[in-house]
């Protein structure tokens, strides 16, 4: 628990960095949603890689989100995810009801515009992980009440 509160505020300080450096044009057209995902992709690709190092092969596409939701949201958020549906067509829906980025913020709906940002990062660490087990994906967040969230993450099949 003791390592909890330095990530949270190393990832606010890299939002406050990219959003306080960035030109006025950039925050209008997502370009520092685009560089924090970004540096979730690296992070999620090399820690994907160290957790698994010892593991056995999976079986299959499902295999690999129950390992997402379990192993790997343990190791970077120190919880599980809450809840885990498919549609067995290649959409995978995560949901963490107390989501720790988010936890900081009020609850309820009065900092929802600012969620986006604060969410951009765990996209692309997720995206991350799965494109180093062979996994080309989309994925997106939607919050409707903090701090609760849902990442939805759609297969790419090529």
């Amino acid at each position: 628990m003791a390592d909890e509160a330095p990530f949270q505020f190393l990832h606010s300080e890299v939002i406050e960095y990219i959003y306080k450096s960035a030109d006025s044009g950039e925050v209008e057209n997502g370009r520092n949603i685009t560089k924090l995902e970004n540096m979730g992709l690296r992070v999620g690709q090399g820690l994907i890689e160290r957790l698994t190092k010892d593991t056995a092969r999976f079986k299959d596409e499902l295999d690999i989100m129950k390992f997402i939701c379990k192993d790997f949201w343990t190791c970077v958020f120190k919880k599980q995810i809450d809840n885990l549906r498919t549609n067995h067509q290649g959409i995978y829906v995560l949901q963490d009801n107390k989501f720790r980025l988010l936890s900081h913020l009020s609850a309820g709906k009065q900092y929802l515009e600012h969620a986006p940002k604060y969410l951009a990062f765990t996209c692309g660490l997720v995206r991350g992980a799965l494109s180093n087990l062979g996994v080309k994906s989309i994925v997106t967040a939607e919050v409707s009440v903090m701090p609760a969230c849902k990442f939805q993450v759609m297969i790419q099949k090529s």
